[in-house]
């Protein structure tokens, strides 16, 4: 099956299961052919079937619970109960039982396209080589939650540097042209009972966003609260691009929730799935982190290490630390970055073929 066939055929079955936007879908493909990151970001349900031809042995690992979308910018910033800056995985819609490898080739193969393209500027071997090393010395300590208020100030100062102007935030958010249609029923009521009490009559909008989702129905509703902007979103929940790509066409389990649940993490408790929809919180501090965001003067390694460890606070809330441990000890050090060079290549001969078209 070709990208173009894989494309139509997982847009159809993913059509029988929630409502898509026409007019999105075309911007998503036009997204595609602009560049290989883009392209990675798009088309997770093409990842999976890739990954299912090409992993190998690497896929012979302990299963968990995965992020399975999994890059590098699918991080960001959210505020726990506390009020504390919390730091971590921004996406867990795609989530399925896979093996503990499969996250991490993905996350890797992400910063591979992202050096191509001089969104980062290191070298493939040592980003693979910082993320395995996060993912390893998290299982080892049993993991930990990046909480930004006191520790992991080199991280917090690539966080918060897009915070410095969160009016340019809400220009861009209340900017967004107001429907002409008020949303469904479901995610309008969702929206109105997640603002907080006080809250101005809001207005609602589509919000354009991210990659891999687009073509979803996503609403937004903006508000004034004690003469401030608040914001809620509401984007429709589907079951992931693997059960499609592994032929499992009638099964509707989503996992995002347990995933986060489950795992090392402050939470976030705006964030949460309710009747087909995931619901949370927009606002400047709370959102996911484009690595054009990050300042120019950034620790890049220590970012990706991050990232691995981030990932093992996931997976650790549904494998024991020691398989976990046991089997990357069995891979040795250079799996990493063999098996995101491979998935690079095969990725890279699909975007060429997209950009084709």
């Amino acid at each position: 099956m070709d990208i173009t066939r894989a494309t139509a055929e997982y847009e159809r079955w993913l059509g029988g299961r929630i409502a898509l936007s026409a007019a999105d879908l075309a911007l998503k493909h036009k997204h595609m052919k602009e560049d290989a990151f883009s392209f990675l970001r798009a088309t997770f349900y093409r990842w999976v079937q890739r990954w299912d031809d090409h992993s190998g042995d690497v896929a012979k690992a302990p299963p968990v619970l995965s992020v399975g979308d999994l890059h590098v910018e699918n991080f960001g910033t959210w505020r726990d109960l506390e009020g504390r800056l919390i730091w971590g995985v921004n996406d867990v819609d795609e989530a399925a039982k896979l093996p503990w490898t499969f996250d991490l080739v993905r996350l890797a193969t992400s910063a591979r396209f992202a050096i191509s393209e001089n969104k980062l500027s290191l070298e493939p071997r040592d980003a693979s080589a910082a993320i395995l090393r996060g993912y390893r010395e998290s299982c080892e300590s049993g993991g930990s939650a990046y909480v930004l208020a006191e520790h992991h100030h080199a991280l917090r100062a690539m966080a918060v540097d897009r915070l410095r102007d969160p009016a340019d935030f809400w220009d861009k958010l209340s900017g967004l042209p107001t429907l002409k249609k008020v949303p469904p029923a479901t995610p309008r009521a969702l929206l109105k009972a997640a603002l907080p009490k006080g809250t101005d009559t809001p207005r609602f909008a589509h919000r354009i966003a991210g990659l891999g989702s687009l073509g979803r129905e996503r609403y937004v509703a903006i508000a004034r609260n004690s003469g401030a902007f608040v914001a809620r979103e509401a984007k429709a929940l589907a079951p992931s691009a693997v059960f499609w790509a592994r032929g499992k066409l009638k099964e509707k389990a989503v996992f995002g929730e347990k995933l986060i649940e489950r795992a090392v993490r402050c939470a976030d408790p705006f964030s949460y799935q309710s009747r087909g929809w995931v619901v949370r919180r927009l606002a400047p501090d709370c959102s996911r982190i484009p690595l054009e965001a990050l300042p120019r003067e950034r620790q890049e390694l220590t970012l990706l290490h991050a990232m691995g460890w981030e990932t093992a606070n996931l997976h650790l809330g549904s494998a024991k630390a020691k398989s976990l441990l046991a089997d990357a000890k069995r891979r040795g050090d250079a799996w990493l970055d063999k098996a995101a060079e491979a998935m690079q290549a095969v990725l890279m001969a699909d975007w060429k073929e997209w950009r084709s078209t």
